[in-house]
């Protein structure tokens, strides 16, 4: 089973590298970030399965990246624990509400965090994508990275696989080439929007068969939106 990642943010680097050690030998990857800028551009790119959140930071602080997180539909669901000096009540309510899974007031063992972070992951029961997904004749199966349509494999590039992985798993909404450059690019990441019309080409084009292109549709004026509903016109 493919280890749980966990992004820790904290601005002061003796407490990333002290909780870095603890949580490997827990057997869990660790990313590290010391602001919110670099924080959320790792949530981006990486995706990780939990964030250990500092409060205070120069900045942009944690609460208000924290916000921003569950402001943003595909990233509202990352889990995130904070961890501050503050422990008054007033703090911790402010830190809940808007949206952290729980909160570890300063100073914490790291025995407890573990604990913590163990709980909120099986509270939340991340998982990395592992079962195959069925569109139509469409067959996507992540664990061998085939992608086929009635029965007849379809050779994607690796940002086309991408692509229709994001799509596959987020169908029936509309997405702007923003977001779509941010989700399948990467936030760190500096593209014309119409690197995402050149892509979306690419991807109709190698999945032109018995029809399947049309579940990509363009929606005037907002971006793309992967829909097995069939537009008029």
């Amino acid at each position: 089973m493919p280890k749980h990642t966990i992004l820790l943010v904290d601005d002061e680097a003796a407490i990333r590298d002290m909780l870095s050690i603890a949580l490997e030998a827990a057997d869990y990857n660790v990313l590290q970030a010391e602001n919110a800028q670099q924080a959320h551009a790792s949530i981006i790119d990486r995706q990780p399965d939990l964030v250990l959140l500092d409060w205070m930071m120069p900045g942009t602080t944690g609460l208000e990246l924290l916000r921003r997180l569950k402001r943003d539909e595909l990233t509202e669901k990352i889990p995130v624990i904070m961890l501050t000096a503050k422990a008054e009540e007033d703090s911790k309510i402010s830190g809940l509400d808007a949206g952290a899974d729980d909160y570890i007031p300063k100073p914490f063992s790291p025995r407890e965090l573990i604990s913590r972070v163990k709980a909120v992951m099986r509270r939340i029961g991340r998982e990395e994508l592992k079962d195959v997904i069925n569109v139509g004749e469409m067959h996507f199966d992540p664990q061998s990275h085939r992608v086929s349509i009635s029965g007849e494999y379809i050779n994607l590039g690796p940002t086309e696989y991408r692509l229709l992985q994001f799509f596959l798993t987020h169908q029936e909404r509309v997405y702007s080439r923003d977001q779509i450059l941010d989700y399948v690019w990467g936030g760190n990441v500096y593209l014309d929007e119409r690197t995402v019309d050149v892509h979306i080409r690419r991807l109709r084009k190698a999945i032109s068969v018995a029809g399947h292109e049309n579940y990509v549709q363009t929606v005037r004026g907002s971006g793309y939106r992967f829909s097995t509903h069939l537009q008029n016109g």
